[in-house]
């Protein structure tokens, strides 16, 4: 992705959205970027409504979610208020609301999403499910970890594997990673992939540094559980942005994801840009 001039910014209807619009303003502000605000509740499948089919919402249900909106769309604009060029757009829908998000994204470069609590029960009616949206909407998704107040780009910490997924990853961050003042990429591998492991670092820092990223590329042997390590290294290098790729597949109509995104969507203690 060469630049960002449109970031989508996934609003709750059902909590603050502080710490998601605290990233949008700060990502706003450094690319100068145009912000569309999107929420959306998916029509509740009363018996009734199951046998006939949607149709139309019923009055109380869309009196509620119009009194939600208009609290969400002012918390949006007070928070973005020196932003320039503000959309938005909500939607009652029939289907998923993650569906409907996901479609939404053709017009943004990136999506930003609060990151999903670990025991979070989503409810079908009202929120989207943040796994489901970034494995169908085609766009890199930042999230927003809990307690976010901004996104500075002080130090961003690569995770990287040789795979699709870490590719795309990093082609996706481009712009942070040049925006950044350092950058890490980190490998982590067994004792005797070490040597293989920094043959392909090597290729990985001359790609970055060919893009005017000057990137300290590191393997370091894997201790314990790979996303408890990744996060302790992000500790110790007090990165404020963590880039991954997103590994999943479907299942059984819901998606199956390996330990580290899982972790990377619900327990992160800071900012991270993911992608599929």
């Amino acid at each position: 992705m060469a630049t960002i001039s449109t970031l989508m910014a996934c609003m709750s209807t059902h909590r603050s959205n502080a710490e998601l619009l605290s990233v949008a303003a700060d990502l706003a502000e450094r690319f100068s970027a145009a912000v569309i605000g999107v929420c959306a509740s998916q029509l509740s499948m009363h018996p009734s409504i199951r046998a006939v089919g949607p149709g139309e919402p019923r009055s109380h249900e869309l009196d509620k979610f119009r009194e939600r909106v208009a609290v969400a769309e002012a918390e949006f604009r007070s928070a973005l208020s020196t932003v320039n060029n503000l959309l938005w757009r909500a939607e009652i829908t029939a289907g998923p609301t993650s569906h409907y998000l996901a479609r939404q994204a053709r017009a943004a470069d990136l999506l930003l999403a609060a990151s999903e609590s670990d025991d979070r029960k989503v409810s079908a009616s009202s929120e989207f499910e943040v796994s489901d949206l970034l494995m169908r909407c085609g766009r890199p998704v930042l999230l927003a970890a809990p307690g976010t107040t901004g996104l500075k780009l002080e130090r961003t910490l690569v995770c990287w594997k040789d795979s699709r997924e870490a590719r795309r990853a990093v082609a996706d961050a481009l712009p942070f990673l040049k925006a950044s003042q350092a950058v890490d990429v980190v490998e982590l591998a067994g004792e005797r992939e070490i040597e293989p492991a920094q043959a392909r670092l090597a290729d990985l820092g001359d790609w970055l540094q060919r893009h005017g990223v000057d990137a300290n590329c590191f393997a370091t042997p894997l201790k314990g559980v790979e996303s408890a390590h990744l996060a302790a290294i992000a500790r110790d290098l007090k990165a404020d942005l963590v880039v991954a790729g997103a590994f999943g597949h479907s299942r059984l109509r819901e998606w199956a994801f390996g330990g580290v995104t899982q972790d990377f969507l619900t327990r992160s203690e800071r900012c991270t840009l993911v992608s599929h």
